[in-house]
């Protein structure tokens, strides 16, 4: 991991003019996901039947912001948004793999943006990653807005993310959620996958205790079981099989189904799961395609399964998402 992180340092200062133009979210080009235009979310496992265009039934929105995939050496802190290869990238892994799940829940909207290096994330002190990160934000932030103005039109919505995306997402609730009794009311669900994030994050935002609760925040991190990594004790960890917080051990039995990253196939009760001191500790054994990393300073039996963080669990929350809309829109009749 060191050498890799090392090939991926960018070789120029932070600039705003390498990161290339601002997206403009007037273009549907700059979405990723946009109700009435094709998108990789649309695709299924074998298994799964293909859904409709468009969702003209739902009562929701869904906004997903995707993690990093801005993984090569071209020099630059922030990924500019012409490269069709990232888009490719993203579409084929990000949107496929995760915001798919979604589909069926609400209308998706996905927001390119001018996401910040893998590198940012391994040197969270370097003077350039902070300006990186930022930028980023303000162009998720910035379709944000545009969603609440041009077009959400008062529905309920779930935000979801992924590692980087979760970075921004957790930002962006601080600044515009949580002080805003009108957008957290329309709140249905905060998936906030794959980063830290604490059960006391937020002032008026609680962690969901169950798998019908609304109007708060969803997290975990997993790891191979039997990992103990101190960084993330007293994090807030759902099991995304009982959709509770405590951490009685959830079996594979109630694992509807995983997803590998090759999304060729659902996978039923491919791992249990266990809150475990910050993170979400998941089966080591397992078929093939759900990939794991070493946990820095760990043995070498400690695996994080970031990169699966959805795909361990994908009809569970597939399942989940659309229950919550059905709750908030019972409870809100």
């Amino acid at each position: 991991m060191s050498s890799c992180v090392t090939v991926i340092k960018p070789i120029h200062k932070f600039s705003v003019e390498n990161a290339g133009p601002a997206p403009d979210y007037t273009d549907s080009t700059a979405w990723a996901a946009l109700p009435g235009h094709y998108t990789a979310a649309q695709q299924r496992p074998p298994g799964l039947p293909r859904p409709a265009p468009t969702p003209a039934d739902t009562v929701a929105d869904v906004f997903y912001v995707h993690p990093t995939t801005y993984f090569w050496k071209l020099g630059y802190w922030n990924a500019p948004l012409r490269l069709k290869r990232l888009r490719r990238f993203t579409a084929r892994t990000c949107l496929r793999n995760q915001a798919s799940l979604f589909y069926d829940a609400g209308r998706l909207y996905a927001p390119r943006y001018r996401q910040a290096t893998l590198y940012a994330f391994f040197a969270p002190n370097h003077i350039n990653s902070k300006p990186a990160l930022d930028l980023a934000y303000a162009d998720v932030k910035t379709s944000f807005l545009y969603y609440l103005a041009h077009y959400n039109h008062g529905r309920p919505f779930i935000l979801a993310g992924h590692s980087q995306g979760t970075t921004h997402l957790a930002r962006l609730l601080h600044e515009l959620v949580d002080g805003n009794p009108q957008l957290r009311k329309q709140l249905i669900a905060a998936y906030l996958i794959g980063r830290k994030i604490k059960p006391n994050e937020y002032l008026h935002l609680p962690a969901l205790r169950d798998s019908l609760q609304t109007g708060g925040i969803i997290a975990w991190n997993t790891t191979s079981r039997g990992a103990e990594f101190p960084p993330y004790r007293g994090l807030l960890v759902t099991n995304p099989l009982t959709w509770t917080l405590d951490s009685a051990a959830a079996p594979a039995s109630l694992n509807r189904g995983g997803v590998p990253l090759t999304f060729n196939r659902i996978d039923p009760h491919v791992t249990g799961a266990q809150a475990h001191h910050g993170l979400l500790w998941a089966s080591p054994t397992h078929p093939s395609g759900y990939e794991h990393l070493h946990i820095p300073g760990e043995s070498e039996l400690s695996a994080s399964y970031h990169l699966v963080d959805y795909n361990f669990f994908y009809l569970n929350m597939r399942e989940n998402a659309r229950a919550r809309v059905r709750a908030w829109q019972s409870a809100h009749k």
